[in-house]
């Protein structure tokens, strides 16, 4: 079958009454933990993992991604109504959003950043549709060796982009490797670092471990930043309200911003580490580049809205690409959806396209119907989720705290796991606190039982060769690209210094030092 027929019936899967409801749920509740500072769609997807357990593996995944996405906007609110960014792929958001709601023009910026996020997720949708396929038929070829490449290139990408210190970046992996190694080892069943728990036997849960450092980890940390505290803004918008909807100039001035941001942000969100922050922030810069009026941008320039949101939320779309189809997680939202798809036995990478069809266009599929659900629900619920951005936050944190405590043990109804949840939580807020990734280490949980696997194979196929590593194209393809995502960084600084002080001595003249 081609790709729109795929397409069509994957649609057609996900438009029963009861995969709608999911994904109608799943639009909401990511809009509402996007609303809430310092959640984001990581902590969300944790927290919502162990409630899907009952539910059909594509409805579930189904909500689940949509809970991913619908975040992505969600802390679109708060950016422009409080200047309070619910996650960090909304940074951008508030350059400009914050200032335009100073000016009483709050509603055009929250419909315009809707509108923005309705035609980026449809593109990046549309280009998942063709890329996807295309991807998982190249990636097909992949023995061990380039499986394993490609899991260490993926952790070094989000560990050198992730953070300002790659030291502790790593340090954070090498935290999830070791709590990967936990319970039987892949090929012998040996059992590893149990210390005689009948609990760990099967190793560490992910789920755990996730609500732990997503969930109470940030609610810790914002305890500690005083945020318990803070009193929340008073403020109104209605649909009724003189001024709300956008006029033909915002549009006007906003179009281009809108695709260009679109495309950067879908093509930034397939590498591996780049993510949404990342293309937010290069499409505001694009934007402000080559705009005839740069002086208006951080005063509440409409394009310095539109692009960054367009762009985090296509790059939401851009970064299932290597999750569907080389079982990379890109960041640590996907890297939560890459333990629920393991937990329901399906394995993302090459074959799945290949083997469970109907699962993967279902999941393509629901990316369209759910931009529709959530150009509605932006746009016509904008008030009600204005509220909700009111609420105190010593009233939401223990509501949450419950949430991860209840979500932990409902999985296997285990207090060790409880007792885990609760450990992750406290190191969590060590990590924010103290500059480590706690997406590192969890993207490094996912893929320890994954790397240790293919690198087991590759020295089973080998002889326990390293060798294989250089002898192979696609190894050596998948080298040359690890050593780029290590090297640039480093000497790029110093070589954009180096041609600063050249350019400098030049204009001075010579002799000048």
């Amino acid at each position: 079958m081609d790709i729109f027929g795929n397409l069509v019936s994957g649609i057609a899967n996900v438009a029963t009454p009861e995969n709608l409801l999911l994904l109608a749920a799943g639009v909401l509740v990511g809009m509402i933990v996007g609303i809430m500072p310092g959640l984001g769609p990581s902590a969300g997807i944790a927290i919502l993992l162990p409630l899907t357990f009952q539910l059909e593996p594509a409805g579930a995944i189904v909500m689940l991604a949509a809970v991913y996405y619908g975040a992505m906007y969600g802390g679109t609110i708060t950016s422009v109504l409080i200047n309070t960014p619910g996650e960090s792929a909304t940074v951008a958001s508030t350059f400009d959003g914050y200032p335009l709601a100073k000016q009483g023009r709050a509603g055009p910026a929250l419909v315009m950043a809707a509108v923005a996020s309705f035609v980026a997720g449809t593109i990046g949708a549309i280009l998942i549709s063709v890329a996807a396929p295309a991807l998982a038929n190249l990636a097909s070829n992949f023995g061990p060796p380039e499986l394993f490449l490609l899991v260490l290139a993926g952790l070094i990408a989000l560990v050198v982009i992730i953070g300002k210190n790659r030291l502790l970046g790593a340090i954070s992996a090498l935290l999830g490797f070791a709590l990967a190694t936990v319970g039987p080892a892949v090929g012998t069943g040996d059992q590893r670092y149990t210390f005689g728990s009948v609990e760990l036997i099967d190793g560490i849960d992910f789920v755990p471990v996730a609500i732990g450092l997503f969930g109470l980890g940030e609610i810790f940390h914002t305890i500690y930043r005083g945020g318990h505290l803070e009193k929340p803004n008073r403020f109104s918008i209605s649909l009724r309200a003189r001024g709300f909807w956008p006029n033909k100039k915002d549009f006007g001035e906003s179009k281009w911003a809108m695709l260009r941001g679109s495309f950067l942000g879908f093509f930034v969100g397939t590498a591996p580490g780049a993510g949404a922050t990342v293309a937010s922030l290069m499409s505001y810069s694009v934007e402000k580049s080559i705009s005839k009026t740069p002086e208006k941008f951080g005063k509440g320039a409409m394009n310095g809205l539109v692009g960054p949101e367009a762009a985090n939320n296509a790059a939401s779309a851009g970064a299932m690409i290597p999750l569907l189809t080389l079982g990379i997680p890109g960041s640590a939202a996907t890297a939560v959806l890459l333990g629920g798809f393991l937990m329901w036995n399906l394995r993302p990478g090459p074959l799945l396209m290949e083997q469970n069809p109907e699962f993967a266009w279902s999941l393509i599929g629901s990316m369209y119907l759910g931009n529709v659900m959530l150009l509605v629900i932006n746009i016509f619920f904008i008030p009600a989720f204005a509220s909700i951005a009111r609420v105190p936050f010593k009233i939401l944190a223990p509501v949450v705290i419950v949430l991860c405590f209840v979500g932990t043990f409902a999985v296997n109804s285990s207090f060790v796991e409880v007792g885990i949840m609760l450990a992750c939580g406290v190191l969590g807020y060590f990590m924010r606190r103290f500059g480590l990734s706690p997406a590192a280490m969890v993207v490094a949980l996912v893929l320890g039982q994954i790397a240790e696997e293919t690198l087991r194979q590759t020295m089973i196929i080998s002889g326990g060769s390293f060798a294989i590593f250089i002898e192979r194209g696609q190894s050596l393809i998948l080298l040359t690209v690890m050593s780029v995502l290590i090297f640039v960084p480093i000497f790029a600084p110093r070589l954009s210094r180096a041609v600063s002080k050249a350019i400098t001595r030049n204009r001075l003249g010579p002799g000048s030092t």
